[in-house]
């Protein structure tokens, strides 16, 4: 994505809780002369700012212009990355742009390459079937953070449908009770004019 150079951009990222959050990025600065952006920004930073769904921060910090930063999510929910230039230009000379490239890997296990170069092919297969099963439990727990926002959106749609149906029958109600109202009304009003 495109930025300018003192913008803050932010990115939400639903995370289940417990789960292991890697983000990798580059920055690429635009270069008039040239018409284009530049391979490498040097001297250009940014800040990585990670909060919680309930506005708690739990990573702020300082990267060059590529790196990688992580975290570990420990409530689920809308987790909000923010990502913006350590520029010391002034707001209004700090007109140039940014590309920012960002990869976003939610419950990421990297497998260590110095093991899957081992000698010991039984000891590469071990550490591969640890590997996978790490990334069943971690489809696992999607599933069930998953099944628990469905669980949670079907009550909150049950709530909704439930207070429809009452009001809609209250308001049945009052329309009656007006119109009996009326009709008992101008009975009276008749009745004293001597018209029925």
């Amino acid at each position: 994505f495109h930025s300018g150079e003192r913008e803050e951009k932010c990115i939400i990222e639903d995370i289940p809780s417990d789960t292991l959050v890697i983000g990798v990025y580059k920055v690429q600065r635009w270069d008039i002369h040239k018409q284009d952006f530049l391979e490498s920004a040097p001297g250009l930073g940014m800040f990585v700012t990670v909060t919680t769904p309930f506005d708690e921060i739990l990573l702020s910090k300082l990267y060059g212009p590529q790196g990688t930063f992580s975290f570990t999510s420990y409530l689920s929910g809308e987790h909000t990355i923010c990502l913006q230039s350590n520029s010391t230009r002034f707001v209004a000379f700090a007109g140039s742009k940014l590309r920012i490239h960002l990869d976003i890997r939610v419950g990421e296990h990297f497998l260590d390459e110095s093991v899957l170069q081992a000698k010991d092919k039984v000891n590469e297969v071990n550490f591969r079937l640890e590997h996978l099963i790490e990334q069943i439990h971690h489809i696992a727990k999607e599933q069930n953070y998953e099944r628990e926002r469905e669980e949670k959106f079907r009550k909150t749609s049950e709530e909704t449908n439930s207070n429809i149906l009452w009001w809609a029958i209250v308001q049945t109600l009052i329309l009656i009770s007006i119109g009996i109202w009326q009709i008992k009304s101008l009975r009276d009003f008749f009745i004293s004019k001597k018209l029925v």
